[in-house]
Parts: C-alpha cells; structure tokens; sequence
C-alpha cells in the first residue's frame, strides 16, 4: 500500500483527497501557489510544498516542480485530483518515469481517449455505438461541408482536443457553415493547439448520461451505474443525480455494458467516466438512442454522487488499484441505493450573466445533517482568488427518492450561507424548484430556454423587513435592557396623549424603509437571520439580503446608480473622498476613489444633486457593491 502522496491539485478536491489517505494511514503533502499559502487543503495535508507564482500556468501545471516537491518530499505516489494535470499524458509518463506512482490510467490510455476522432473510431471498432457523423482526416472546409450536407442540419462541430464547452459549434443551416467552422477553428487553436475538428449529428432534445467504470492492473473492469447530468449552463454542469431519471433496467444494462467496453478497448486502469449523448425526443430513454461522447480518464467533480448510491470510496479505490490491489468489489457486489443529487456552488453573480465574484469569506458555512454532505476548500476567512475555478463548495444529498434528494438538496441550499462574496445559490434553487426539473428528464437545453427566469434574483419580502427591524433594534439596545426603552431615552415617537410607536429606519440595497415595530407580525414566515459585520443577512431562497441601519456601512444588493445609490463595483480600498455630507454635487462630478487590483477607480455623481448618505472613509476596505454614497435630487430638479 502506498505509504505517502503527493495531491497535484488544490481547493475541495485536494481536501477530498487528503481526507480518505488520512483514514488510510498515507501521509499526504499538499502543493500550493504563493496564493494558496494557507489554504485549507494546506492546513490539512501533513506537509506542503510552494510550487511558483499565483497564475496555474506557473505553478500547478508545472508538472517538473511537482515531480521534484514529490521526491523532496519522499512521497510514493502522485495523485492529479481532476483539471490542471490530470488527463495530461506526458505528465503521467514523467510521474512514472521519476520512479513514482502515478494515481491515473496509463498513460497509453489517456492519449487512446484524449482526441474525439480517434477514441470514436477505437469505441466504433470495439463494438461501443457513437454519433452518427464524420471523423475522417481529410479537414478541408469543401470536403467538411460536404459531410454535414450528408448528415443533415443541425450539424455540430467539435474540435477533436476539446473540452468544456469550447470549440463547439451548433449550424442550423448550409449559409451558416463557413462562419461557424472557421470560428470554431479559431478558438480550438487557441484553447488546445489542434484546430481539427469533427462532425456530429445534432442532438434535437439531447440529454448527458455518463457511466463511472474503474478498472484494475489485474484486467478486472466493473461500472458503478449511470449518472445524469443533463441540467447544464453553456456546456458546464450545474446539478448532477444517480441514478439517471427515467432509466429503466434494459437501458441500464445496455449502457453500463458499453462503458466497460469503452474501458477494456483502452486496457483501463483506475477510476474513469464513459460519457454518452442520448436522444430524449421520444420521452423514455432508449438504448437505441444513447451513444458514446467521449471518454474523461480521471475522477469527475461528480464522482460524490456515485458514491452516495453504491457506498463505495472511489479515493479509496484509486489508491489501492494504484497499490497493485485488484479491485474491492465485483460486480455483482454492486448495488444502486436510493437517490443522490449534487450542486456545484460558484461564487458567481447568475444575475450579472454569472460574473465572478472574488474576495474575503467573512460566513462560508454549510447545512449539515442527516443525508447531507459538503466537499469544500474554504472557511470562514479564507479568500476567492481570482486566479482559479470559482468553485466554493459541491453540496451533495442522498435520500430513499429522488423527490427526497431534491428535497434534502434544496433545504442545504435555503440555508448554507456565504458572505459577502456572490454565489449562484438562489440560482440552483430555483433550478431544484423548476417544474421541468422536478418532473425528471430535462435536456441540455433547458437552462438556456429558462434563464431569464431562474436567474431572476429573489426579492426582500415584508417578513425580511420585519425580522431584520426588529433584531436589529435589539442589537442597538443595550445588553442589560430587555424591555421597551423609556420615552425619555428612545427617539421612538413617543406620545402623550396617544400610544407610543417605535420607528425603525433601514436600508436593503438603494431601498430605504422606515419600518413600525409596534405593527410586526413575522410569525408566519419568519426568515432565517445572521448577524454579519455590516449589518444583518436575511437569507430568502438561497439569497443573503443585507439589512442595515442607514449609519452602518457595507454591501448591499441591488444597488442602483439611477436611484442615486453609489456603490463599490469590485472589492477595494477607498483611497480619497471629495464630497461631503450635505454637498451639492454637478452631474459627472468626481465623489471619491476606490483602489481595487491595483487599479484606481473614480465614482461620479450620476446627476444634479445633494450628498444625503455619506458612508465611505478614506482607508476604509469594502467589499463589492458596498453602499458609499447615497446622492438625491434636487428639489427644483424634481419639481420641473
């Protein structure tokens, strides 16, 4: 058994991976970028070892660094997690080649399935059925049009070093063909070096369904059942379940039976996904209408979910195979139980087209309980770097049913909460909570049939209102008090001749409300509360609503230049501020500077007007959409 690894990766997966050799006894050695220095997969390794600059270019995918940190290190083995190194052939023949053992397929077999066109051709000659289409060498755009003429429209174009969505383009007709492959060409190039491409039949209502297969050195080759993960956003996964919906047990069979030929044909070792496209433009899923998409030589991101139904560690599994060990099960050891369903939170902003969101966590934390599991990287404290996948957290759930998985999934997402930093939980709530998903069979396509609808950023509701007036009254009264103030001490509007009333004035983005204590009644649906820096966090479908008194400072959503409301567009320091409270401002007129990436950054008035809020001090750092000025409009201004 291996005694040491070194985790050629960072973030939830390095953690992941540190996790299962710590209950193995095997002494893990993490890497890490300058900015990864004290990340939580280097907190957790045994030792860790500095590998270069920030930028993955210059640290993690160098692969001679990692070779060498691994022998300074004494470790045995290497292990690549998944992304960077992972299905680079050359870097796991120089693991091996330094003497060390490497946690992946041979690489014979990462190169076998590493170009579409010739891992389709290998997967037609072994008996694996593939998209109707064209893989020939001849690359020519006369004989390329030619073939998608042939195939018919929609045609798809794929650079053959693909991945991620890139290089892909869908042609609808014959006038579009020429622009398309020449683009498609252009950004292979760029993205891979190879501007080779092939021709697919377009799948109308196309579905993802992969299959987890893992083989041993002993030519032991089992699956560990299907996947789904068919809820996707521009060819990027977004929610993926085990096992697949509307999967019956003769489609099952025909498909798993494919995978492991898929892995046998490339004499596959370790853990390893066989991906195929199935056509749903008939409802059921049928093994007619399933065929092979390619082949990922690594573990997925998805790999929890495959877990959760067999009960297997495939970390485990990997490391033991890597050992010599044949595999732990057979296959008729394997079991499918109940339903497993996972969502990858990003810190992105889904109602600003999913822009990246960086900066410090002041609140990452994550619903715990019965059928819930977290795989993460970060804690409170720790920051979102720009330089990598803005993953924070794969939140995972298991249940007896899927309408249990969901369930379970969903409430984790109604109340993990991160701060100040944007993620995409309301948005992957709202996907949870589609009618569509819910009902089970969802194409490839449906996240961009529903955007604009599950991107659409819940609303403060009168409750949030409420709840976060009263606790934050509370917050100001003194720790000895737990009454009403007096009418000599509370500015509440205190009346002689009538009942008193108590005022509280707070702001929720560019919105201010003065809300009357004495008339609140929350009892209904009272939202779950948290007490941050800044003021107060009202969480509303998976969405952290920051409530603030008007003299506090600190981030809000949506902010609103039009309304008057100044905001900070990125995380920063305020280094000058020229206006002060009470100043007429002119349209355009400098309010004060923000430095943020190294950057200066001037905030303007956006019209005509009076400073009425002024909650930016120089030298102080805010976060991005921080409320520093609130401008209003002139009364004359107003009045024409």
């Amino acid at each position: 058994m291996i005694r040491s690894l070194l985790i050629a990766n960072r973030g939830e997966i390095a953690c992941r991976i540190i996790r299962t050799a710590r209950s193995m006894g095997i002494r893990t050695i993490a890497v890490h970028s300058e900015a990864d220095a004290g990340a939580m997969h280097v907190r957790e390794a045994d030792e860790a070892v500095a590998i270069g600059p920030p930028p993955a270019a210059e640290s993690y995918l160098q692969g001679d660094r990692i070779i060498a940190a691994a022998k300074a290190t004494g470790a045995e083995a290497i292990h690549p997690g998944y992304g960077f190194l992972s299905e680079n052939a050359g870097f796991a023949q120089a693991v091996i080649d330094a003497g060390l053992i490497w946690v992946g397929p041979p690489p014979a077999a990462i190169t076998a399935m590493g170009l579409k066109d010739a891992a389709k051709a290998l997967m037609q000659a072994a008996g694996v059925p593939v998209t109707p289409g064209y893989l020939g060498e001849d690359q020519s755009p006369e004989r390329l049009f030619s073939e998608a003429q042939a195939i018919g429209w929609p045609v798809l174009i794929k650079a053959v070093a693909g991945g991620g969505g890139k290089g892909m383009r869908r042609v609808d007709a014959s006038e579009d063909f020429a622009e398309a492959l020449l683009s498609c060409r252009r950004e292979a190039q760029a993205s891979f070096g190879n501007d080779a491409v092939i021709l697919e039949k377009w799948i109308t209502s196309p579905r993802h369904i992969e299959v987890q297969v893992f083989g041993d050195s002993h030519g032991n080759v089992v699956h560990l059942f299907e996947r789904d993960c068919s809820l996707q956003r521009r060819h990027q996964k977004v929610i993926e379940e085990a096992p697949a919906p509307g999967m019956d047990e003769e489609t099952r069979a025909a498909i798993c039976a494919a995978a492991v030929r898929a892995a046998k044909a490339v004499d596959y070792v370790g853990a390893g996904t066989v991906e195929f496209i199935a056509d749903a433009s008939q409802g059921a899923l049928s093994a007619d209408r399933i065929w092979f998409m390619e082949m990922n030589t690594r573990l997925q991101v998805e790999h929890p979910v495959t877990e959760e139904i067999t009960g297997v560690d495939l970390v485990e599994w990997q490391l033991r195979v890597a050992s010599g060990e044949p595999l732990p099960l057979a296959q008729e050891d394997l079991s499918i139980n109940g339903w497993a369903m996972e969502a990858r939170l990003y810190a992105e902003d889904p109602a600003r087209g999913f822009l990246p969101s960086t900066g410090l966590l002041e609140l990452a934390s994550f619903a715990d309980g019965y059928g819930i599991r977290v795989e993460t990287g970060v804690e409170d404290g720790d920051e979102i770097s720009p330089f990598y996948d803005p993953m924070i957290a794969k939140l995972v759930a298991h249940g007896d049913t899927r309408e249990e998985a969901i369930a379970t999934l969903a409430e984790q997402l109604a109340t993990s909460v991160v701060w100040p930093v944007k993620t995409n939980a309301a948005f992957l709530l709202a996907c949870l909570r589609d009618t569509g998903f819910a009902e089970g069979g969802v194409t490839t396509g449906h996240i961009a049939e529903h955007v604009d609808t599950l991107t659409l950023p819940p609303s403060p509701q009168e409750a949030d209102w409420q709840a976060a007036a009263q606790q934050l009254w509370l917050q100001s009264m003194p720790a000895q008090s737990n009454t009403l103030p007096g009418p000599w001490t509370a500015l509440d509007g205190f009346r002689a001749n009538g009942p008193r009333r108590l005022f509280v004035t707070l702001q929720q983005g560019a919105h201010h409300r003065q809300i009357d204590l004495s008339a609140i009644d929350v009892a209904d649906d009272h939202p779950y509360l948290i007490p941050v820096s800044d003021g107060l966090i009202a969480l509303r479908d998976g969405q952290p609503l920051l409530f603030q008194t008007p003299r506090n400072t600190g981030s809000s959503s949506g902010s609103d230049a039009a309304s008057g409301a100044i905001t900070a567009p990125m995380p920063g320091r305020v280094i000058a501020v020229a206006v002060a409270a009470g100043d007429s401002v002119l349209k355009g007129q400098k309010l004060l500077t923000l430095e943020a990436m190294k950057m200066e950054h001037s905030l303007t008035a956006p019209f005509d007007g009076v400073v009425a809020e002024l909650s930016a001090i120089e030298g102080q750092q805010v976060q991005v959409d921080a409320l520093l000025i609130r401008i209003e409009q002139r009364a004359e201004a107003l009045a024409d």
